[in-house]
């Protein structure tokens, strides 16, 4: 199960209901800082979005470690 999905079916479980922009900060908050400062470069609308360039951008930086 992706990581979107898992967000959201907690959500749910505990009846959270926020707006986006409060879980995309939250979720930005989370990050380390040079993912968060990398990804707040990009456009994003939902959290699927953010979550798939948080993730594409941590698979860049390992590479970049073992090159």
């Amino acid at each position: 199960m992706d990581c979107h999905k898992e967000i959201k079916i907690v959500m749910i479980r505990v009846n959270i209901v926020e707006d986006i922009k409060v879980i995309l900060t939250r979720f930005l908050n989370w990050l380390n800082k040079e993912i968060t400062n990398m990804v707040g470069l990009q456009h994003y609308v939902e959290l699927e979005d953010l979550i798939h360039m948080a993730l594409k951008i941590k698979k860049n930086q390992e590479k970049r470690q073992y090159t």
